[in-house]
């Protein structure tokens, strides 16, 4: 076919590099399709019909335009130069009519003088020099994401089946920018001042620490305790009840989040012999040693292409996770809309922000605010927006979402949302990655010991601190500072994976930014500690046992012991009804501090178990070498 062979040979003038970012640019349909081997084969995949569906949601209204030209122009000349099947006779049959209606000539791809491009629109009344600049500029584009392809005769050529693909849509006049798309923010009412800067990027910072405390929770929650899903698919209620606890933020959130970690490989589905179960992935231990910043990245690159938005419900559905998204339009939606927030604001992505817009709840009554920013969203993705079923309610979610991950604040972009349009429109997340190294401090390695029985670390933890701490105390709050608080519980926990009374303190101590600990902290560990063992539970179904008489008749008469069926065998034994691990419990519950023995008279370090999934992690695709490889290049040789 000659549009094939077009694409082809415009395909093989580029540069390892621009070919590269197209790739990545349409990395998601293209992985829907048998991966390439040959640049034909690519240029056959990129003018599919399943690629080309998902590829123009991502056009803006000159672009969708220029390209429904062309395509009507190419499909004239088709159906004028083919030799088809003559138009069938009145009244002949339903086949008939459908067969001469899918002839060749309405699936052919003729190509298009540009010049005659440019008249087409000129006769709709768009000649004006900057509609003919925009023209041109939506050709490049067109050029430039695959979905036209330059003549070397000054001609361009378009995929076959682009008109029967957008030939429906109503894209109005042509609209060479968003300020004639809809002046609805030119005087609009209520907006506010524009937003300081500083205040832009302490909302920002805020929200992404909060999300990198909300995903190292989320993930600790299901290292621990593995989540079930439901034969149906997604987890039940309660395991969402369940994570959300654990995360600290509500169910919504809790579903967009376990979506983008499996999206991101950080967690994985397995099957078990009693169901399909949710759990960390080996990825996830090398993320737990990223820097704070970084451990979003992985994060935010999942949100901009989720087909889904998370949070979003509509009426009588069922929420759900951790299920493969079919919204299409989700992704270009993303996109328009924080492209339209950046115009309707007047921001700049690469300089200050502009006056904020009214942006209401999700679940507020009315949310006709949302049109005029809506309005100029549909300019910029019309395919995603205009039309579109409860797109007031989409959007409002999409904004929230957003908001969240800590990309808008104030009605505007923040400086991390203005990094993450710059890193989607160039395809490259160096700008994102820069942006999120800034936002967020390095962990800290010190806590602040107190002698009301809490540390303090005012910042963001390191993975070796958060453990420590984790081990000995309970966490509190997890604002702008973490705060755990020991007690007797807390301090026996560190005592049962191991840890003796000394050793403990030397460890808090090396990591107090007040240097020795407070007299109440170690009076509270070396006091749990000196009762710590006391009381010996042997593998027995079971026993314990206690060098002191007392301690063990003591025991025996206690009403909260009554169930375990206590009995004495010698003045130092005592015999349980109950298994080592409910005994445990049990006398734990009851305020002792008793110890696991093993058969040997050792004890027994009690560690609570983690949980990894053994599905082989995917390997990010190297579009560069598969670039290479396209082109016939052969990798370049490591520089010593």
């Amino acid at each position: 076919m000659e549009g094939l062979d077009t694409l082809t040979n415009a395909l093989a003038r580029r540069t390892p590099e621009e070919l590269a970012a197209l790739l990545t640019r349409h990395a998601e349909p293209l992985s829907r399709r048998p991966a390439p081997a040959r640049l034909r084969e690519l240029a056959a995949s990129l003018w599919s019909y399943e690629t080309l569906h998902q590829v123009v949601l991502g056009l803006d209204k000159p672009g969708l335009q220029v390209l429904a030209v062309t395509a009507r122009l190419s499909q004239e000349r088709a159906r004028e130069a083919a030799h088809g099947p003559a138009a069938p006779d009145p009244g002949a049959g339903y086949q008939s009519l459908m067969a001469h209606r899918l002839a060749f000539p309405d699936l052919a791809a003729e190509p298009v003088p540009v010049a005659d491009v440019h008249a087409a629109l000129e006769a709709a009344g768009h000649g004006g020099a900057a509609d003919q600049e925009a023209v041109g500029a939506a050709l490049e584009a067109l050029y430039e994401t695959g979905l036209a392809a330059p003549t070397g005769d000054g001609r361009v050529v378009v995929p076959p089946r682009t008109a029967q693909l957008i030939g429906g849509q109503d894209l109005g006049a042509f609209a060479p920018s968003p300020r004639t798309a809809t002046d609805a923010y030119a005087d609009a009412d209520g907006r506010s001042a524009p937003a300081d800067e500083d205040a832009l990027t302490a909302e920002s910072q805020a929200a992404a620490a909060a999300l990198a405390g909300a995903l190292e929770r989320l993930l600790g929650a299901l290292a621990v305790q593995p989540a079930a899903l439901r034969r149906s698919g997604g987890p039940a209620v309660r395991e969402i009840k369940r994570l959300a606890k654990a995360a600290g933020i509500s169910e919504p959130r809790t579903r967009l989040l376990l979506d983008l970690l499996l999206a991101a490989d950080l967690i994985a589905l397995t099957r078990t012999p009693t169901g399909t179960i949710a759990l960390p992935t080996s990825g996830y231990d090398d993320w737990l040693g990223l820097p704070p910043g970084e451990r979003l990245l992985p994060v935010l690159t999942a949100w901009a292409g989720h087909w889904a938005i998370a949070t979003w419900t509509p009426f009588g559905e069922t929420p759900t996770a951790l299920e493969r998204g079919d919204d299409r339009r989700a992704p270009a939606l993303r996109q328009g809309v924080l492209a339209a927030l950046a115009t309707a604001t007047g921001a700049d992505t690469e300089g200050e922000p502009g006056p904020g817009v009214p942006i209401p709840a999700p679940d507020a009554p009315s949310l006709e605010a949302l049109r005029p920013l809506v309005a100029v969203a549909a300019w910029h993705r019309p395919l995603a927006v205009a039309d579109e079923p409860l797109i007031l309610e989409r959007t409002a979610h999409t904004l929230d979402e957003a908001a969240f991950l800590g990309l808008v604040a104030y009605g505007t972009l923040t400086p991390l949302g203005r990094a993450f349009v710059r890193a989607e429109t160039a395809v490259d997340p160096a700008p994102l990655r820069t942006a999120l190294r800034s936002l967020l401090p390095p962990p800290l390695e010190q806590a602040l010991f107190q002698g009301d029985l809490t540390a303090i670390v005012p910042g963001p933890p390191s993975t070796e601190l958060s453990a420590l701490l984790a081990l000995a105390a309970d966490r509190e709050s997890d604002d702008n500072a973490t705060a755990w608080r020991f007690s007797g519980a807390s301090v026996r926990r560190a005592l049962d994976a191991g840890r003796t009374a000394d050793a403990l303190i030397d460890d808090l101590t090396a990591v107090s930014a007040t240097g020795p600990l407070p007299h109440p902290l170690t009076y509270l560990i070396k006091d749990t500690a000196r009762t710590y063992g006391r009381i010996r539970v042997v593998r027995a179904g079971c026993c314990i046992r206690s060098d002191d008489a007392a301690l063990l008749h003591e025991l025996t008469a206690h009403r909260a012991l009554r169930d375990l069926g206590l009995r004495a065998i010698a003045p130092t034994v005592l015999v349980s009804a109950q298994e080592p691990g409910p005994t445990l419990d049990a006398l734990r519950a009851a305020g002792y501090a008793p110890a696991l023995e093993a058969e040997t008279g050792t004890t027994v370090v009690e560690r609570a178990p983690t949980h990894r999934s053994q599905a082989p992690l995917r390997k990010p695709t190297d579009h560069l070498a598969v670039a290479r490889s396209l082109l016939g290049h052969q990798q370049e040789p490591a520089q010593g």
